[in-house]
Protein backbone atom coordinates (compact mmCIF):
# COMPACT_ATOMS: atom_id res chain seq x y z
CA UNK A 1 0.00 0.00 0.00
CA UNK A 2 1.10 3.80 -0.85
CA UNK A 3 1.50 5.77 2.09
CA UNK A 4 -1.07 8.45 2.31
CA UNK A 5 1.46 11.34 1.57
CA UNK A 6 2.04 9.32 -1.89
CA UNK A 7 -1.77 9.27 -2.48
CA UNK A 8 -2.32 13.11 -2.06
CA UNK A 9 0.08 14.18 -4.18
CA UNK A 10 -0.71 11.84 -7.08
CA UNK A 11 -4.94 13.51 -6.57
CA UNK A 12 -2.87 16.53 -6.80
CA UNK A 13 -0.36 16.02 -9.64
CA UNK A 14 -3.60 13.96 -11.98
CA UNK A 15 -6.74 16.62 -11.57
CA UNK A 16 -3.77 19.29 -11.61
CA UNK A 17 -3.08 18.38 -15.11
CA UNK A 18 -6.40 17.80 -15.94
CA UNK A 19 -7.37 21.04 -15.07
CA UNK A 20 -3.88 22.64 -17.03
CA UNK A 21 -5.04 20.64 -19.87
CA UNK A 22 -8.27 22.91 -20.17
CA UNK A 23 -6.40 26.16 -20.12
CA UNK A 24 -4.53 24.57 -22.80
CA UNK A 25 -7.29 23.95 -24.81
CA UNK A 26 -8.84 27.46 -23.85
CA UNK A 27 -5.77 29.19 -25.34
CA UNK A 28 -5.88 26.99 -28.55
CA UNK A 29 -8.98 27.51 -29.45
CA UNK A 30 -10.53 30.68 -28.62
CA UNK A 31 -8.48 32.28 -25.63
CA UNK A 32 -11.57 32.89 -23.70
CA UNK A 33 -13.30 30.87 -20.92
CA UNK A 34 -16.63 29.44 -21.89
CA UNK A 35 -19.30 27.97 -19.80
CA UNK A 36 -18.10 24.09 -20.92
CA UNK A 37 -14.47 24.67 -19.58
CA UNK A 38 -15.41 26.20 -16.43
CA UNK A 39 -17.86 23.60 -15.67
CA UNK A 40 -15.01 21.23 -16.53
CA UNK A 41 -12.56 23.13 -14.13
CA UNK A 42 -15.25 23.54 -10.89
CA UNK A 43 -15.70 19.37 -11.45
CA UNK A 44 -12.21 18.70 -11.19
CA UNK A 45 -11.56 20.95 -8.25
CA UNK A 46 -15.06 18.98 -6.46
CA UNK A 47 -13.44 15.78 -7.25
CA UNK A 48 -9.99 16.78 -5.75
CA UNK A 49 -11.98 18.15 -2.47
CA UNK A 50 -13.65 14.53 -2.32
CA UNK A 51 -11.35 12.57 -3.20
CA UNK A 52 -8.98 14.85 -0.17
CA UNK A 53 -11.79 14.74 2.59
CA UNK A 54 -11.91 10.73 2.13
CA UNK A 55 -8.26 10.61 2.37
CA UNK A 56 -8.56 12.55 5.46
CA UNK A 57 -11.35 10.35 7.11
CA UNK A 58 -10.85 8.88 10.56
CA UNK A 59 -11.81 5.63 12.13
CA UNK A 60 -11.69 3.50 9.01
CA UNK A 61 -12.11 0.48 9.76
CA UNK A 62 -9.87 -1.70 6.61
CA UNK A 63 -7.20 1.37 5.41
CA UNK A 64 -6.01 -0.83 2.84
CA UNK A 65 -9.68 -1.58 1.35
CA UNK A 66 -10.61 2.38 1.59
CA UNK A 67 -7.63 3.97 -0.17
CA UNK A 68 -7.45 1.01 -2.75
CA UNK A 69 -10.87 2.15 -3.33
CA UNK A 70 -9.94 5.81 -3.29
CA UNK A 71 -7.56 4.95 -5.82
CA UNK A 72 -9.99 3.22 -8.45
CA UNK A 73 -11.97 6.54 -7.93
CA UNK A 74 -9.03 8.68 -8.89
CA UNK A 75 -8.67 7.11 -11.74
CA UNK A 76 -12.87 6.82 -12.94
CA UNK A 77 -12.68 10.75 -12.59
CA UNK A 78 -9.97 11.32 -14.43
CA UNK A 79 -11.08 9.29 -17.06
CA UNK A 80 -14.58 10.92 -17.08
CA UNK A 81 -12.56 14.90 -16.82
CA UNK A 82 -10.44 13.64 -19.77
CA UNK A 83 -12.97 12.15 -22.01
CA UNK A 84 -14.97 15.74 -21.54
CA UNK A 85 -11.67 17.51 -22.82
CA UNK A 86 -11.43 15.26 -25.56
CA UNK A 87 -15.20 16.21 -26.25
CA UNK A 88 -14.83 19.84 -26.21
Amino acid sequence: MANVRNLKKDINYVLGDIIEAVYIHEMTTDGKPTPATNALIDEAITAFDDLIRKVNAKGVENKKAHFKAITAELETSAKKLVDKINAL
